[in-house]
């Protein structure tokens, strides 16, 4: 009895050790299921993070965002005053328009000019980033596919201050049917909207084809005023038709007739 007593400890204490082991080890995979859990919960709550909101939702006309003025300066003889509009299968997202005519001087020869305008608008997307971000890509690259313009001699780009969050000028020269022509093109961004802006000259039939400087001043009026355009287009979709103060008071008007009639049949 003495010895089977010891014996029985052994077997039960033996006996006891897969207990514990499985108790443990349930107790551990509940700390890394919880581990996991904060884990997705933290990764789902950055994925579903918004992103910033696009700061214009719509692009103004691009034959209007040229004062006619300014057309009749930089485009003479303009063969449609009004513009020829890009074709578009979203207005909302892209938009374009552009000038050209002969001033034609007799013998003393003729000077061409050709104007073009284009914007381009990037909406705020979950998956492909900011409509900010994805303007700048835009930029970039038409600053550099400006800068790689086939057979063009001449090429400078530059920074310009003042225009948009960014902007850069690229000047050029091209050889086209017997004629020099002289190119300058403004790319800016403002906000999510990309503006593009190409002017170009030539002197035909022995008049003197304008200078590069004259050119890019041309070409940095008009793009001044489309990107000044834009925020115009946005301040005007985004102005009541009758502002809170002047519905007050008319409210307040309407009420106060109301009740004198009030006072008057009682």
């Amino acid at each position: 009895m003495h010895r089977s007593a010891p014996r029985l400890s052994r077997i039960l204490a033996c006996a006891a050790v897969p207990v514990m082991l499985v108790v443990a080890g349930c107790s551990s995979d509940s700390g890394d299921t919880k581990g996991s859990d904060s884990s997705a919960s933290a990764s789902a709550e950055k994925s579903e993070k918004a992103v910033e909101p696009a700061k214009f939702t719509e692009l103004p006309d691009a034959c209007d965002s040229i004062a006619k003025k300014s057309i009749a300066d930089l485009v003479p003889k303009a063969k449609t005053k009004g513009g020829t509009p890009g074709k578009s299968s979203d207005t909302a997202s892209r938009g374009g328009c552009s000038w050209n005519g002969l001033d034609d001087n007799g013998v003393k020869g003729s000077q061409y000019r050709w104007l073009d305008v284009g914007f381009t608008r990037f909406p705020s997307d979950q998956a492909l980033g900011s409509g900010a971000k994805r303007a700048t890509d835009e930029y970039t690259k038409q600053v550099s596919k400006t800068q790689a313009t086939e057979k063009a001699k001449k090429v400078s780009a530059k920074p310009v201050s003042g225009l948009g969050e960014q902007a850069t000028s690229v000047t050029y020269a091209l050889s086209k049917s017997d004629e020099d022509f002289e190119y300058a093109t403004v790319v800016a961004r403002t906000g999510n909207v990309v503006v593009s802006v190409t002017y170009n000259g030539a002197g035909f039939a022995g008049a003197k084809s304008p200078s590069a400087a004259t050119i890019l001043k041309g070409a940095q009026k008009a793009a001044t005023e489309a990107v000044a355009s834009v925020g115009d287009s946005a301040g005007k979709s985004s102005s009541p038709s009758a502002s809170p103060s002047k519905s007050a008071k008319s409210t307040g008007k309407a009420s106060a007739k109301a009740s004198e009639k009030a006072d008057d049949k009682s």
